[in-house]
């Protein structure tokens, strides 16, 4: 049948019809995806998951962290991280030096030997080191090269006065650089501890010394709570300066909860140089005194003649008898450890009780 018989009016009502059914179709399913759409965007009702937020900031090691550490540790290598980078430790090291004082207090109430330390004059507490038996390496500030790289130690570990000769002495041995954040002395205190102890195998006598460390903290904040405001100062030869929250001598506010009587001091090595009439003013209930002139061994006029003069004399702390004389060697030499870390805390809660 040729199309030409076909009429047109025949052919529109076929299209006519066959787009109505086509748009019906397709009505049809538009209305299908609509209502799938709208189940898809219907809530989900699950048990709540646990909150995304980070977990809290701990000191201990995470499982895996720790794994991965007694892996090493049975290795015989441990991968040190430090002040001035990372350096793989073995185990044990049976020769160490020591330029830092601290880790060498933290040693020694850990049991661990040392082979070679700074020829100094040490506190009562390390006074075995000056003997013959351990090799003298240098000052605190400056090794003798010849001397450590013929007797050949396995570790090296210094601090804040010998940290610039890091790179001379790592090119000799291992070396570590361990000094202490005084922002935040007491967790930089024990983060060092714990490093040694983990390399020395004593993690929990680490754990129980600063347990002890941490009771005898709480014991001293229960007294300064109460006891008002202090001053820290330091006598070095004949001059006055201060210290303030944040500084060398900071965790006397900072940790062990002493209201400082100024909080502005501004920070810096040596203090901030004060007057007697800048302590009369401030007028604190208690002075704390290191001794400078005493901790290095310079024949100069006692700290506490130089403040028995009549301005200080007028202070609350003075003419309460409120003015403590801190051991100049651990507080301004040794600084830190566990084991001059628990005597300057013991100094200062004896010195409350009195």
């Amino acid at each position: 049948m040729g199309c030409h018989n076909i009429p047109y009016q025949s052919i529109q009502e076929a299209v006519s019809q066959m787009t109505f059914k086509t748009l019906a179709r397709l009505a049809w399913l538009l209305a299908l995806i609509s209502m799938f759409a709208a189940c898809a965007a219907q809530p989900v009702v699950t048990q709540p998951q646990a909150a995304t937020q980070p977990p809290a900031a701990t000191t201990q090691p995470a499982a895996a962290e720790a794994g991965s550490a007694e892996a090493a540790a049975a290795s015989g290598e441990l991968t040190i991280v430090h002040n001035q980078g990372e350096t793989v430790v073995s185990v044990n090291p049976a020769k160490v030096f020591t330029f830092d004082l601290a880790s060498l207090s933290t040693l020694n109430a850990l049991g661990v030997e040392v082979a070679g330390v700074p020829d100094f004059t040490f506190p009562d507490s390390l006074a075995q080191y000056a003997g013959e038996r351990y090799l003298k390496i240098g000052s605190l500030f400056e090794p003798d090269y010849e001397a450590i790289s013929a007797a050949n130690p396995d570790l090296i570990i210094v601090s804040a006065r010998s940290a610039a000769v890091f790179p001379q002495l790592a090119e000799i041995a291992k070396t570590i650089d361990l000094s202490a954040d005084n922002t935040q002395y007491l967790a930089s205190q024990f983060h060092n501890a714990e490093i040694l102890g983990q390399l020395f195998g004593k993690q929990a006598e680490v754990a129980a010394l600063e347990g002890k460390i941490q009771a005898s903290i709480e014991a001293v904040r229960a007294q300064t709570a109460k006891a008002g405001t202090a001053l820290i100062v330091m006598v070095n030869g004949g001059e006055v300066t201060a210290y303030g929250p944040g500084s060398r001598f900071g965790w006397i506010h900072d940790e062990l909860g002493f209201k400082p009587v100024i909080e502005d001091i501004q920070e810096a090595t040596h203090g901030e140089a004060i007057s007697f009439e800048f302590i009369l003013e401030a007028n604190p209930d208690w002075l704390i005194v290191i001794d400078r002139d005493v901790a290095i061994g310079e024949q100069a006029a006692a700290a506490a003649s130089v403040l028995d003069n009549e301005l200080v004399g007028q202070t609350t702390a003075w003419q309460k008898g409120q003015v403590i004389y801190l051991n100049p060697a651990n507080w301004y030499i040794v600084t830190g450890g566990l084991g001059a870390v628990q005597e300057m805390v013991d100094e200062i809660g004896g010195a409350l009780s009195q």
